[in-house]
C-alpha cells in the first residue's frame, strides 16, 4: 500500500495527540521510533496490538525506542482509549489524515465482503537519524512487539 521504502527518510509530520499536545517527527531526532497506524481505537484488532506494545514498553525503551501510535480518531476518542488501557506512549489524533496520507496508509479496503477505503494496519521503524529501517505491512495484533524487535 505505502510508497515508502526502508532506506527512505521519515516524511516529517505535525500533528496533536490526544491531549491536544503538538508532536512532531523532529520531538524524535536522536531516538528511534516506532510509529503504529490502526484503524480504530477501541476495537478488537487495534486494542491487541496497542496493549502488545505497552506491555512491551520497557523492552522497547531499553533499546532506545519510542511509540507513538496514529491512528484518525478525534483526541477524545485516542484520549479514552489511552486512559482505558493506560498506554505509557501518545496516540496522535489524525483527523485530517495528514500523517496517515504523509505515510500512505489510506486506502481501500475489504472486510466482511464490503469495500470501503481506511487506514491499513503498519508499522514503521524509525532510526535516530529519521531514516525508515523496517516496514511491517502483515501486522500480528497479538505478537506485534516480536516482528518489530525480530
Amino acid at each position: 500500500m505505502t510508497q515508502l521504502q526502508v532506506g527512505d527518510k521519515a516524511p516529517d509530520f505535525t500533528a496533536k495527540d490526544e491531549q491536544g499536545n503538538t508532536v512532531s517527527l523532529a520531538d524524535y531526532k536522536g531516538r528511534k521510533l516506532v510509529l503504529f497506524f490502526y484503524p480504530k481505537a477501541s476495537t478488537p484488532g487495534c486494542t491487541a496490538e496497542a496493549c502488545d506494545l505497552s506491555d512491551n514498553y520497557e523492552r522497547f525503551q531499553s533499546l532506545g525506542y519510542d511509540i507513538l501510535g496514529v491512528s484518525a480518531d478525534s483526541e477524545k476518542r485516542q484520549s479514552n482509549f489511552k486512559k482505558k488501557y493506560d498506554f505509557p506512549y501518545p496516540l496522535l489524533a489524525d483527523e485530517d489524515k495528514e500523517v496517515i496520507n504523509a505515510y500512505g496508509v489510506w486506502g481501500p479496503k475489504k472486510f466482511m465482503g464490503r469495500e470501503f477505503d481506511g487506514i491499513h494496519r503498519t508499522t514503521f521503524v524509525i532510526d535516530e537519524h529519521g531514516i525508515i529501517q523496517d516496514i511491517i505491512l502483515k501486522v500480528k495484533t497479538k505478537a506485534h512487539a516480536d516482528q518489530i524487535l525480530a
